[in-house]
């Protein structure tokens, strides 16, 4: 990519983070359902259309760090060395977000303060339900493919349905802690061990099969 290529998609990308922020801002503020695309549009000051460029749903707006969820995972099985279990690589995985305070295992006021938005939005709701099936499609590939299975494998779909299931308990633990002003190992600690029962009780489920 020539520089002047690059230039552009890094302004690109400027301008999306800053419409999601001024967006994300007004939606935790007042709510969801009571901001429209076009207040978003003349906060961030660009046009409606430049909002529908970068953002096709409304939701969108919102849920800006869908694709990065995806990339984590592709990431991760691309380093996945060939003598490890699948399950392995996604257990390392979820303890490295966690030792970094990533956003998808973080738990503090601004998270909950998300997440609270999300629960009163029946649209953020809805689309939160249509994230998971798609994440779960998107890993059940990703297992598949690992391990040399047709990508409609049954094993697949169980085990990537058990992992984000038990990811969905296991934040909501951490934020039940955080909530309660215990500390932030104290959250950090009740969702890592649920996931490590989660993941203790999926390979003993997948025993006989690639995944573990």
């Amino acid at each position: 990519m020539s520089n002047q290529g690059g230039l552009r998609e890094r302004k690109k990308e400027a301008t999306r983070q800053a419409i999601s922020d001024v967006a994300t801002e007004l939606f935790l503020a007042r709510g969801f359902d009571n901001v429209s695309v076009a207040e978003v549009a003349d906060a961030a000051e660009v046009s409606r259309m430049t909002v529908f460029n970068y953002f096709p749903r409304k939701e969108d707006l919102f849920f800006d760090r869908e694709e990065e969820s995806r990339q984590l995972l592709r990431a991760a099985f691309a380093e996945r060395p060939a003598t490890e279990a699948p399950i392995a690589t996604l257990r390392k995985l979820v303890h490295s977000l966690a030792d970094r305070v990533h956003p998808f295992a973080k738990f503090t006021d601004g998270t909950a303060k998300f997440w609270r938005t999300v629960a009163e939005s029946p649209a953020l709701s809805a689309r939160a339900r249509e994230m998971r099936d798609d994440l779960i499609d998107d890993l059940a590939t990703l297992l598949a493919a690992a391990v040399k299975r047709p990508l409609a494998d049954a094993d697949a779909r169980l085990a990537a349905s058990m992992v984000i299931a038990a990811l969905t308990v296991g934040y909501a633990e951490g934020l039940r802690e955080h909530k309660a002003r215990k500390p932030a190992s104290v959250a950090r600690e009740a969702f890592l061990q649920i996931m490590e029962r989660s993941f203790s009780g999926i390979a003993a489920m997948m025993k006989g099969t690639p995944y573990v």
